[in-house]
């Protein structure tokens, strides 16, 4: 029942009822969304950072975390299930898929991490370029990185992936050469912005030369975009690294990696399903990591 007001208007005693205003209830409902947002916000950044230091403590604490040698076949133990003295059971070897999964997270984060570091480092190298200089310099790189762009990702890796000789060290350096493009288009686009502004300007007055002020003023201006970039591509590059291993074309065996785990499980999937699980769910969870993390800093950005 709604509130009534009262009036005396002629020294009679008038009731009617009190509308409601339309723009309070509007700002009601935005005030509870901005609520609602930091509360979302703190939460990926929760699960997001939760899930990636424990992958970045078992990997880096492996050797302390596992009993058994990653390496060492035992035919006798061989696909034995999860139990206590081989916490995610076995492999056909008799390896155990605990001590593999430590230390493939090892190599799955290591490529992850250095890809995306070149990727960077090239992207903003000529994305600040391109920005800042414009005219016929961003025309050209703005062409070749279309040029780039035209070609799927993933078929341009495993073209050059298929001429080198697989190993760790390359698949880093092509990931990381192909995944560039993204990075400089976007730096491009903040310096665009960030070069006409008045510290800029400013700068350009007092005779800076144009490499400091790049490197001084605009890319420090500008790391916060790539840093989120940065963390939701090394998503993409565990999920390349684990493709390219699992199609043989990656890390090689016996350098255990989630995506050669997984690639070995195809020949007992029916007699031994934790083969194909345990290192499933680690790709799935450290992906649904960087991007939650990542999505968290684009807001709070």
């Amino acid at each position: 029942m709604s509130e009534l007001a009262c009036e005396r208007v002629s020294g009679l005693r008038l009731t009617t009822p009190q509308t409601r205003n339309p723009a309070n209830t509007q700002t009601r409902k935005h005030a509870n969304t901005f609520t609602r947002k930091p509360f979302t916000m703190k939460l990926r950044l929760f699960f997001g950072l939760g899930i990636i230091i424990i992958l970045s403590v078992a990997a880096i604490f492996a050797p302390f975390l596992t009993r058994y040698d990653p390496d060492k076949i035992s035919i006798d133990d061989a696909l034995l299930g999860p139990s206590g003295a081989h916490l995610l059971g076995t492999d056909q070897l008799g390896r155990d898929l605990f001590s593999r999964m430590m230390y493939g997270a090892r190599i799955s984060l290591l490529v992850a991490l250095i890809s995306v570091a070149i990727a960077t480092s090239v992207g903003l190298f000529f994305g600040s370029l391109a920005g800042f200089f414009g005219s016929v310099i961003d025309s050209l790189i703005m062409r070749f990185v279309d040029i780039m762009l035209c070609f799927p990702a993933f078929f341009l890796i495993l073209a050059v992936v298929a001429i080198l000789e697989p190993s760790i060290v390359n698949i880093m350096v092509i990931i990381g050469l192909t995944s560039w493009m993204g990075v400089a288009r976007l730096v491009r686009a903040e310096i665009l912005s960030l070069k006409e502004r008045e510290f800029i300007l400013a700068a350009k007055a007092f005779g800076v030369s144009n490499i400091r002020i790049i490197w001084r003023h605009l890319i420090p201006n500008a790391l916060s975009a790539v840093i989120v970039n940065a963390t939701l591509g090394v998503a993409g590059a565990i999920l390349l690294e684990s493709s390219l291993s699992f199609l043989g074309l990656g890390v090689q065996p016996p350098t255990p990696s989630w995506g050669n785990i997984l690639a070995e499980s195809k020949e007992t999937l029916g007699v031994a399903w934790w083969l194909s699980l345990f290192p499933g769910l680690a790709i799935l969870l450290t992906v649904v990591g960087f991007n939650l993390l990542g999505e968290a800093l684009r807001e709070r950005a």
